[in-house]
């Protein structure tokens, strides 16, 4: 191992949190947590350095590649130990287990008064979480198997119950096994690809956000809360790719090659500085499109050949309708400068493709004009089944149990 000044295991931790404050403020307690756990004792398998970058480190995966656990972003880490807020002495459910990491993160913060209590489906992953936390001397965290919806009501109620797999449905089960005043911190995904990790508490009537980020995480898997996800090759050769979730009912058959066809621009005059966040815009149209907005992710080739021109290096969002197919970018002058703002555009292909880029250009231009500086809120039923009325800024998205609520204010 390389010791070098500035690659002993303290400096790189320094590194990290560094880095995390770049995205996120932390709070004095969790940067101590952050600056005691040794992240790198967690992954043996990868390089210091790699243990410690703000970037995700793959654990597992399937026959096909797809990831099925990993070590989370430092980043993302932190963000939901800040919206835990974890005491001493708090009682706490982790649904995942991961590598232990995220529990000895909350098992620091908890204190030896404390008891974190981590979950996973797969026996491999529990196994190695025990023998991590066993060999930092981790003492007050028990690591069980089992399907993470359903909890784990023996060594409850919890105080804090924090899920890091990504979830549709938000178990009862979780909501029940927490103390009259504890909190909930979920990785939900609202609708198609947007997902935000919401922080929340017990009200009068439901369940209300104090805190909600934009965040992306493994689906929970083998559980009685799945979130099936499908993968659509739009070419033959994958370089373009769109992901469809369990609300979408669609018939797929013509959207394969669908790029082929001519494509049709819609400006919106809707400008972003180069820095600004476009998630507000991606939550606004997940509200208002009946099929939301999905990952489409992208390879070099794809855009070197001139096939797509997305948002991004990795792609973009993009929104199947109407037999046709649309996804965003931006629209930049020849002399551009990257101080000067990206007009957001819409590029549509199919049968469709006018009516549709139209339709998508004109609710970014409502956004822009009526909600671009609104707060955003998230309520969820009291009970499965109910929902308050749609409105122009109140959006109920459904959901066999309890739906939930989108608030612009």
């Amino acid at each position: 191992m390389n010791t070098s000044a500035e690659t002993t295991p303290a400096a790189l931790r320094e590194q990290m949190i560094a880095a995390i404050k770049e995205s996120y403020t932390l709070s004095p307690v969790v940067e101590d947590a952050l600056r005691a756990v040794e992240r790198h004792q967690f992954v043996p398998q990868v390089s210091i350095e790699e243990a410690y970058a703000n970037e995700i480190v793959v654990t597992k995966q399937d026959a096909d590649g797809q990831i099925l656990s990993c070590l989370s972003q430092p980043a993302i880490v932190g963000m939901q130990l800040e919206q835990l807020a974890v005491q001493p002495g708090d009682r706490v459910l982790e649904i995942g287990a991961g590598t232990g990491y995220h529990a000895a993160l909350l098992a620091y913060l908890a204190g030896p008064g404390g008891h974190v209590t981590a979950i996973d489906t797969d026996t491999d992953i529990v196994t190695d979480a025990r023998a991590r936390l066993a060999a930092t001397s981790v003492g007050n965290v028990e690591v069980v198997r089992g399907d993470g919806a359903l909890g784990h009501p023996a060594n409850g109620p919890y105080d804090k119950n924090v899920a890091t797999v990504g979830i549709f449905e938000i178990p009862d089960t979780w909501l029940h096994q927490l103390a009259p005043d504890g909190r909930v911190v979920a990785p939900v995904r609202l609708w198609a690809s947007v997902t935000r990790s919401l922080a929340l508490e017990h009200g009068p009537t439901g369940w209300y956000s104090v805190d909600h980020q934009m965040c992306g995480f493994i689906p929970l898997r083998d559980s009685t809360a799945d979130d099936p996800r499908t993968i659509l090759n739009l070419t033959p050769n994958r370089t373009v790719q769109l992901h469809l979730n369990q609300e979408h009912h669609l018939d797929t058959e013509h959207l394969p090659g669908i790029l082929d066809q001519p494509a049709v621009t819609v400006g919106t005059g809707v400008m972003f500085g180069r820095r600004e966040s476009v998630e507000w815009l991606y939550l606004w149209l997940t509200c208002v499109l009946d099929t939301g907005i999905c990952r489409m992710p992208v390879t070099q080739e794809a855009i070197d050949t001139g096939l797509v021109d997305p948002m991004f290096r990795w792609g973009t969002m993009a929104t199947p309708a109407r037999g046709s197919l649309a996804y965003l970018t931006w629209r930049t002058e020849p002399d551009d400068h990257r101080d000067q703002p990206l007009e957001v555009v819409v590029i549509g292909h199919g049968p469709q493709a006018s009516l549709l880029t139209t339709e998508i250009a004109g609710h970014i231009q409502t956004w822009n004009q009526q909600f671009r500086h609104s707060g955003v809120a998230f309520e969820v039923s009291a009970e499965a089944g109910a929902s308050d009325a749609d409105s122009t800024t109140r959006f109920s998205l459904p959901r066999a149990g309890r739906s939930i609520s989108v608030i612009w204010r």
